[in-house]
């Protein structure tokens, strides 16, 4: 979708006469002014996907990362975050120590450079990432003395400098020359010391699940915030970044504490349903949830299962997602199976761990992510009808909102952070498909985020997606993540596609390339409870690929078609109340 002429030029206008206030009033006058025109799915037929709308969209995704990026290094660096309406920085919050939404994340180490990093390489800025590394080096601490969230600073500190690192001592150099001078190894050992300063959240871990939040100079000891309860994917959610420094430096502590909290969590999962909730007491190992679903506090567990697979070679790692795959296509699961043409619109739905029965009738904006796992598990038409409902979801607000309830068809919480769930599961289908029509869903993505979100220094967080005002704040994964996705689905040269098979995302969307090496089995005398496991038999990849993917039923003349029939989006857009 394109910005209509008569929108630009009445916002022009309106520019004009309210001077340098009217950028404080954007989000009001978007309220009359529509970024897109909004014709259902289903009565849209398929278009193809221009070689210059391809470059315009990839461009734009490119001064957006910058735009957002060098706002952050002119006004906020060296503090975490940019607050893109005022154009100042943001750290640790001291003055409220429990202020959680803030601490859990912003630990005083410049969060968004760090973040940022393998964005640069991937765009081809080799001068920027080599000083962006040096920066790092030169003024990043872990000396602050801040509480902050175990599961946090592993995915976007400490899978950044692992992902850095690994760019700058690849001897192939597939993005260019990486390297700093004088390279020493600096970004790894940040990395240990941080790790460091993460590991007593296991000390009193008897059930083998951390603690959610340690301080990064005393430990247990000061916590601001001491709280036991944690989220299934902030202690599962480990075994990539900790497995990799496990393999970086010979240490096999750190993988095996992380394998431990997931296999802990798995031998807590229901006898009935083999299902596990949201929340548990990391001291006791007590459920203190009963929901179970697919977004937030359980997204990347399920995640992390498969790609830890993928990256070590664990079969048991396999074997587990292969069952929590299944029971969640049992028990989450309505509607028919997913097809080009379907009389009812399929969904994943919040159930009852213990009984399987549906517990409420809202979905989370995290759970847009779960149709790139599909992908990655080869159950494309699957990942088609999940993506398709959060699409139309998008398409009704310009916006994915945290939480949307089928009930009365309509957004419940009501702001958007510019996560990149629904962009990653766009570029991920994509690739598995080649089908022009998500090269259009991404492109309305960047429309009405630059519509949307734009500020006077960066991108901002969409406080309500019904009147579209603004929240001063861009967290870092807009860059790590939703700008990189984007990017990446419009530049198909890009060695990140041409070399798709060698490497993997972590959660945070810290690109890794995959190595032989990685798949030594470190010693390990931790061994999941199999014994209830019966899914398949045999223990390959390609058994279950055989058995669910549908990746050689796509066919090419399915390219030049809309992925569902207009039948089928009428129904998901029925069922959401476009």
């Amino acid at each position: 979708m394109v910005l209509s002429t008569w929108r630009v030029l009445a916002l022009w206008i309106i520019g004009i006469m309210l001077g340098q206030m009217w950028t404080r009033l954007i989000p009001t006058i978007l309220m009359f002014f529509p970024a897109t025109e909004n014709v259902p799915i289903s009565k849209l037929q398929h278009r193809p996907f221009s070689e210059e709308k391809t470059h315009q969209m990839k461009d734009l995704a490119k001064d957006m990362f910058y735009f957002g990026y060098n706002n952050y290094i002119e006004h906020a660096f060296p503090l975490d975050e940019l607050n893109p309406i005022y154009c100042n920085g943001r750290g640790h919050d001291w003055n409220n120590p429990s202020n959680i939404n803030i601490n859990d994340i912003l630990g005083d180490y410049s969060l968004t450079l760090i973040d940022s990093l393998d964005t640069l390489a991937v765009m081809g800025n080799q001068s920027e990432f080599k000083r962006a590394v040096q920066l790092i080096i030169d003024t990043v601490s872990f000396e602050n003395c801040t509480t902050v969230q175990v599961f946090e600073a592993t995915i976007r500190v400490l899978g950044s400098l692992i992902s850095a690192h690994l760019l700058i001592v690849d001897n192939e150099q597939p993005f260019g020359d990486l390297v700093p001078e004088n390279y020493s190894d600096e970004l790894l050992t940040l990395a240990h010391n941080l790790m460091g300063r993460l590991l007593p959240a296991f000390d009193f871990a008897k059930s083998g699940i951390p603690l959610p939040r340690v301080n990064l100079c005393y430990g247990l000891e000061n916590l601001t915030v001491n709280h036991t309860e944690t989220c299934v994917a902030g202690a599962g959610t480990l075994v990539l970044e900790f497995g990799l420094l496990t393999r970086l430096l010979g240490d096999p502590v750190y993988e095996n504490l992380a394998r431990r909290a997931v296999k802990s969590i798995y031998g807590f999962r229901h006898p009935h349903t083999g299902l596990i909730a949201n929340n548990l007491d990391a001291v006791t190992g007590e459920w203190k949830s009963q929901m179970s679903g697919l977004g937030a506090g359980m997204d990347s567990f399920y995640e992390y299962l498969l790609k830890a697979y993928i990256a070590f070679g664990e079969v048991e790692d396999l074997v587990i997602f292969m069952e929590m795959y299944k029971n969640i296509l049992k028990y989450m699961r309505k509607g028919p199976p997913c097809q080009h043409y379907m009389r009812e619109a399929a969904k994943y739905v919040n159930v009852d761990y213990a009984t399987g029965k549906e517990i409420n009738s809202w979905i989370d904006s995290l759970s847009a992510s779960f149709a790139a796992l599909q992908v990655l598990a080869g159950d494309i038409e699957e990942a088609i009808c999940t993506h398709a409902l959060h699409y139309s979801i998008w398409r009704k607000y310009g916006a994915l909102p945290e939480r949307f309830d089928f009930s009365p068809k309509e957004a419940t919480v009501l702001f958007y952070p510019l996560r990149p769930e629904l962009a990653e599961s766009t570029y991920f289908l994509y690739q598995a498909t080649r089908n022009p029509f998500y090269l259009h869903v991404g492109s309305q993505i960047l429309e009405d985020l630059e519509a949307y979100t734009k500020a006077e220094c960066g991108y901002a967080t969409i406080h309500h997606v019904i009147d579209m005002s603004l929240e001063d704040r861009m967290e870092s994964f807009f860059l790590s993540e939703t700008c990189k996705y984007l990017y990446l689905l419009f530049d198909h040269d890009n060695v990140v596609n041409k070399m798709a098979s060698e490497f993997i995302f972590t959660t945070e969307g810290h690109i890794v390339r995959l190595d032989r090496l990685f798949k030594v089995n470190i010693k390990s005398n931790l061994k999941a409870d199999l014994t209830k496991v019966d899914f398949y038999s045999t223990s390959s990849f390609s058994s279950f690929r055989n058995q669910t993917a549908t990746c050689a039923h796509y066919g090419h003349n399915r390219r030049y078609n809309l992925p569902l029939s207009r039948e089928t989006f009428g129904q998901i857009e029925s069922l959401i109340g476009l």
